[in-house]
């Protein structure tokens, strides 16, 4: 069984954020693969489904992001998923928008819902990195950022984005890291 999280914050204000990236891109791989909700556990929304055979676990943590770590830790002890088999989908802002980065290990990044979750498991798993880019002007605030709505253009992209990365998400559950990354720009 893998465990796919996708990150955000909760709540009608955050929707369409570009820290929701993880929270929006998990919605359209459980909407493509018609994963079935199981309702609450783990402090988070929980679906469940297959992708090529493989069973997966989908959260999305209800803790908020500087929490996200013990939902995961939860679901990951309960299932005894080991980290190997965890893909964290997340907003970067150190990479640019409509890019992606395929990672293992490694560290936060200042990211607040990755730093929760290496200190709740450690820092082997996957990581799916989703570009959002750093603003325009150096004096604008990171936190602002990444919690202001993606435009109109940007929401248009990212749905793009998230329905490329719904159809080749096989490649990284098969470890294929760099065929999916490959794939992905062609």
């Amino acid at each position: 069984m893998h465990l796919l999280v996708g990150l955000g914050n909760i709540g009608r204000e955050y929707e369409a954020t570009r820290h929701n990236f993880g929270f929006l891109l998990c919605d359209q791989i459980i909407d493509d693969y018609r994963f079935s909700n199981q309702g609450k556990k783990f402090r988070s929304e929980v679906f469940s489904g297959e992708i090529l055979g493989q069973k997966i676990l989908a959260l999305k943590p209800q803790t908020f992001m500087n929490l996200s770590g013990a939902a995961v830790a939860e679901a990951a002890n309960f299932y005894k998923i080991p980290n190997q088999k965890i893909l964290v989908l997340h907003d970067d802002v150190d990479v640019e928008f409509g890019r992606i980065k395929v990672k293992i290990g490694g560290g936060h990044g200042g990211h607040n819902g990755l730093r929760s979750i290496d200190e709740a498991i450690g820092k082997d798993y996957m990581r799916l990195r989703l570009g959002v880019g750093r603003p325009m002007s150096k004096e604008f605030d990171t936190a602002d950022y990444v919690l202001g709505k993606f435009s109109k253009e940007e929401m248009a992209e990212v749905e793009k984005i998230n329905a490329k990365i719904s159809k080749l998400l096989g490649c990284l559950l098969e470890g294929k890291g760099d065929e999916f990354s490959t794939k992905f720009y062609l």
